[in-house]
Formats: structure tokens, C-alpha cells, sequence
């Protein structure tokens, strides 16, 4: 099959991801074969690709955003056919037994594996995947619409529990990219005011449109106090920036995988007054479940940009210069 592989970390520009063939994998008992239709392009397929991430698979095929129909089928499978429809996301394994998969954190197990960088992932012809981490899908969204669900959404959603948004409150979100223009529209369905702060114009354009009360630039203040911010921008200089457009009370959850360096913080303007900084640490299977049900009920919708799958690099090129609004989508023009 022809898939992406990460020859050796660096920029995107300096062909760090290369077109190659690999074998058809094989899946192992548990797993089920995926035949890819679409992949989302997450900036966590950057962070892989460019070195931000430690090596977990020399020569990996990233992408956890998939949506595909299943080819194959492992020995111990059952609950799913050929022909099935099913998302593929980043987590892909836990023990089950730590303290934290016991407590109802899966996110946090210190055995996790992520599609993608500990497996290989979508950018693929086929891919595989646990059958105990694969999404069943709803109905009424084409493969496109779908597959920034499965991470930017996901995660998006879990940054915005995480940010302990009170009902009707004001809410602030650096960065406007895949999973941020997704997570706005849970909050605007919610009843939250929802200030974006970003540097593109076309980002802020679409912030308005989907109902934003205010789009400005992420150095700016919003028009108001915040009760809750999401930094969504891999940038650390946003952190201060961020907390000091809280009110008294209000938390800030950074929800990257990656961030650049924070600057030190002033305890006085941007922690006092009981303000919180959290980080959000991959997500849930029950925030999966969560979040594409809340998806289906509030009609949330990914504003998409598609590419030939054998275009790859070009989208990771375009999504690191900030090209697009919204989010690429990989379309599998070789099988």
C-alpha cells in the first residue's frame, strides 16, 4: 500500500515526510483492519513529524483522525462486520488495570499508546486499530465532515470540561483552528458567550460567523472578563496573556500536546485571586462518546479544506503557515 512515513524528524519543508509503500498491515486478534476514506490533518501530525514529539515509531504514518470501513478482522473480534463503518482516534490503547484507567482516567495511564506515533496511523491506504478503541460512527456526515470529530473535536471538548465553564459564562479561546472552531460551537450551543483571540483575519472571520460576540487578535483583551479561556495556539507567551483576561475565579486550560516555553509568570496579575491553569492530557474513550453524541444533538460541524491523500505534505505545509481556516481533511485518492 502506499502511506506517509516520518523519515527523520525536522521541518515539513525539508521532506521529513515522505511518500512511500509499506506492507498491507496485519491486524493482530483484538484489532480490526481499517481501509482509510479520510484522515483529518491535527497539528499533532506536526508536532510528530517535526521533532516536537520524541520518536515513538522510527519511520511512523501518522494521523489519528480516520474514518475508514473495516477490511479485516482479528480472531477475537466480535461487534463488528466487514464493511462497518468506524473512526479511528489518537488513544488507541490502555492497561486497564493502573489506578488511573481504575479511576475512570484512562487519559492518564502511564501505558498508553496514541495512533499515529506509537502505531501507524492514517495517512495510509489501510490502518489498524484495537477493536476496543474504535468509534462507531453516526449517521448523516459524510467522511469529510466526520473525521475532525475524532481528535480535534474530541479533545476540544475535553478542554473545554477542563476549563470549568459556568453555564451561561464568558468564554475565551486562543487559537481558531480545527479543534477550537468545533469546541466553540458546544459552548455557543451551551449558552456561552465565546470571545476567540487569534492571529489569522480568515479564523476570525469564521469565529463571527459561527457566532462569536467578539474576534480579535490573541494579544488583545477581550471585551470582557473571561470565566474560562482554552489555549488552543501552541504558543507559551499566550499562558500570562491568557490568565491575565480572567476574572477572579477563572481557569485556563491549555490543551495542546505541545507547548513552546511559558514566559515567568506575575503572581499578583496572573495567578492571584484564585485563578487556575490546568493542562489537558489526551482524552477519554467516554469523552468520545460523549462529545460525537453532543455533536449529532447541536449539529456541530467541522468547516473542512480537503486534500488528496497523496498530498499529505502540502497540508501539513499549509496547516503550519496558518493557510486555512477550520481543518484540512486527507481524501484517499489511491485506492
Amino acid at each position: 500500500m502506499r502511506a506517509w512515513s516520518v523519515s527523520t524528524p525536522g521541518p515539513i519543508e525539508e521532506g521529513a515526510l515522505r511518500f512511500v509503500e509499506k506492507p498491507v498491515p496485519q491486524p493482530a486478534g483484538d484489532e480490526l483492519l481499517v481501509r482509510v476514506r479520510a484522515c483529518g490533518v491535527c497539528r499533532t501530525d506536526l508536532h510528530v513529524t517535526e521533532g516536537d514529539l520524541p520518536v515513538h515509531r522510527p519511520g511512523v504514518t501518522p494521523g489519528h483522525e480516520v474514518v475508514g470501513d473495516v477490511a479485516g478482522l482479528g480472531a477475537e473480534v466480535s461487534g463488528f462486520a466487514f464493511g462497518d463503518r468506524v473512526g479511528v482516534a489518537w488513544l488507541r490503547h490502555t492497561d486497564g488495570t493502573c489506578a488511573y484507567c481504575l479511576r475512570g482516567a484512562e487519559n492518564l495511564c502511564p501505558g498508553s499508546r496514541y495512533t499515529g506515533w506509537d502505531a501507524d496511523g492514517g495517512y495510509a491506504e489501510y490502518t489498524t486499530v484495537p477493536a476496543a478503541f474504535a468509534h462507531p460512527l453516526p449517521g448523516g456526515l459524510d467522511d469529510v465532515a466526520l473525521a475532525p470529530l475524532l481528535c480535534a473535536g474530541i479533545i476540544g471538548y475535553r478542554a473545554l470540561r477542563r476549563s470549568a465553564l459556568p453555564p451561561g459564562g464568558r468564554l475565551g479561546l486562543y487559537g481558531f483552528g480545527g479543534s477550537a472552531h468545533l469546541c466553540a460551537q458546544v459552548a455557543l450551543a451551551e449558552g456561552a458567550r465565546v470571545h476567540v483571540l487569534t492571529r489569522g483575519a480568515a479564523a476570525r472571520r469564521l469565529a463571527l460567523e459561527l457566532g462569536a460576540a467578539s474576534a480579535g487578535d490573541a494579544h488583545e483583551r477581550p471585551p470582557e472578563p473571561l470565566d474560562s479561556a482554552i489555549l488552543f495556539a501552541p504558543a507559551g507567551d499566550l499562558v500570562p496573556v491568557a490568565l491575565r483576561a480572567l476574572d477572579r475565579g477563572g481557569v485556563l486550560a491549555v490543551a495542546g500536546i505541545h507547548l513552546s516555553d511559558t514566559p515567568p509568570l506575575h503572581y499578583e496579575s496572573e495567578l492571584f485571586y484564585e485563578k487556575e491553569l490546568r493542562s489537558v492530557t489526551s482524552n477519554t474513550r467516554e469523552d468520545a462518546r460523549e462529545f460525537l453524541a453532543l455533536a449529532a444533538r447541536h449539529g456541530v460541524r467541522a468547516t473542512t479544506h480537503s486534500y488528496p491523500l497523496s498530498r499529505a505534505d502540502e497540508a501539513l505545509r499549509d496547516l503550519k503557515a496558518g493557510r486555512f481556516d477550520g481543518a484540512a481533511v486527507l481524501v484517499n485518492d489511491v485506492t
